[in-house]
């Protein structure tokens, strides 16, 4: 038996094999970073104390970081104008 024939649209480079690649690990590796932090702690938030996964708590932290990176960005942009 022959192998059918491939067009070079359905042949995936190695690179796009590299990424996808890279995309299932890094995946894999948040999903278990995820698993491993479920243990509630008590965070005091602003408006008061919560028992909170420890993940919400780190996803939460991350975007607040984001934020406050993200504006200081676009100051920093006008400024400079």
């Amino acid at each position: 038996m022959s192998e059918p024939a491939q067009t070079p649209e359905s042949r995936r480079s190695r690179r796009e094999q590299a990424r996808a690649a890279a995309l299932v690990v890094l995946s894999a590796l948040v999903t278990l970073f995820a698993v491993l932090n479920v243990k509630d702690v008590e965070v005091n938030w602003i408006f008061g104390k919560l028992q909170t996964p420890l993940i919400v708590v780190i996803v939460v932290s991350l975007l607040v970081g984001g934020l406050l990176t993200h504006f200081a960005e676009l100051r920093n942009r006008r400024k400079q104008r």
